[in-house]
């Protein structure tokens, strides 16, 4: 198997339980590779921008409840 086309078929002909447990990994990857992602981001500096908006917006006194009160 090496296309996504025929990934798909084989998902597709699995029994639900097996289909849930594939399910269950799959989130399992994306949540780990996500996570991996973030803390590369992170380490390279790359959401440093979201610290200085909040400094900023902290130093305005604009900062707002979360979540926001109705």
């Amino acid at each position: 198997m090496s296309t996504v086309t025929e990934i798909e078929s084989a998902i597709s002909q699995l029994p639900q339980q097996e289909f849930w447990k594939l399910a269950e990994w799959f989130d399992g990857v994306r949540e780990r590779t996500w996570d991996e992602q973030i803390e590369a981001d992170a380490k390279a500096g790359n959401l440093d921008f979201l610290f200085e908006e909040a400094e900023a917006a902290r130093q305005a006194g604009a900062n707002q409840t979360w979540p926001a009160q109705s």
